[in-house]
Parts: C-alpha cells; structure tokens; sequence
C-alpha cells in the first residue's frame, strides 16, 4: 500500500443477538461513531436453543440499525477470525457488562489472538443502565407478558408479542 493511504477501519460485533437488546443498540451505535464500517455478526450458535432464526434475528437488527449508514448485518457460521478475515475486519468489537463477562470475554480474545494475531478485540462497557440485560432475561419477562417497552427496540417488542402469543 503506497505511504498515506487510507487504510478502511472495519470492525466486527459478533453475538446471537437472541433478541437484539437496547443494550446491544447502545454498543452497536457507540461502535459505528469509531468505525468505517461496522458488521454487526449473527452467530449461529449451537449450544443454544434460539427463539428466532437467524434470518429473523438478521431483520430485527436491520430494522433496529436501520438510522446507521456504516452498519451491515451479516451471519457466520464458522471461526470468528476466518469471517474477520473474509469481510477485511481488524478488529472485533464485544461489549462488557460485568466482571463475569470480562473474565469470559478475556478468553474468547486471548483465544483469537492466538489463532490470527493481526486481529485485535476492543471491550466496550455497556452503558451502565443496560448491565442487568441480557437477552435471555428478556425472553423470560416478554414469555410472561410483562413490560419490555424500554429493554428492546419497538420492533423486537413485536416481535417477541407475535412469538409468545404463539406458544
């Protein structure tokens, strides 16, 4: 690359996204500010039992991103650091809620700095009023019918109504 060049900052945030979270928007909109581009990775995880498919999950974030002109949506399925190497990405961006997650999330970058070196990971504290979300937690509240209004953007609320009114 000739001196001076630009060098495009892409920077992926992988995750299952089961359902997308404001949490999860509050990373996603505070990473697209650092970056050129922002992929925003859905995984297909096989350990969980996810409520959405991966094309619903895809939809909602898009849906959810829709106002950030940098952010993509895109799914994997295989190594993160070979998908990082697919899409140009140098850096994966994971968000941080708690000491438990550092300590998981700590393993999961030494791990994939391991495997590809040239990729780095950056940790982003989740805004202080989103560290008791999870996904997981508000799966359980929507399943019951209570009040998710301000946990999630409008169209997952949607969604999750149409999902449990379903079940």
């Amino acid at each position: 690359m000739p001196y001076g060049e630009r060098v495009e900052k892409i920077a992926v945030y992988p995750g299952s996204f089961d359902p997308v979270t404001l949490g999860h928007l509050d990373i996603i909109q505070r990473a697209a500010k650092q970056f050129d581009r922002l992929v925003v990775a859905v995984l297909n995880n096989t350990s969980k039992n996810p409520l959405f498919s991966i094309e619903e999950r895809k939809e909602l974030l898009r849906q959810a991103t829709g106002h950030l002109p940098n952010v993509e949506v895109d799914s994997f399925r295989d190594l993160l650091v070979r998908y990082m190497n697919s899409k140009n990405a140098q850096v994966i961006v994971r968000g941080i809620r708690s000491v438990t997650d550092f300590e998981y999330e700590l393993q999961l970058a030494s791990t994939n700095q391991h495997l590809d070196d040239s990729i780095e990971t950056i940790f982003m504290m989740t805004n202080p009023k989103y560290s008791y979300l999870s996904s997981s937690i508000v799966k359980e509240i929507a399943q019951f019918g209570g009040n998710i209004h301000d946990l999630v953007p409008h169209e997952v609320e949607q969604a999750l109504r149409v999902k449990f009114a379903r079940v």
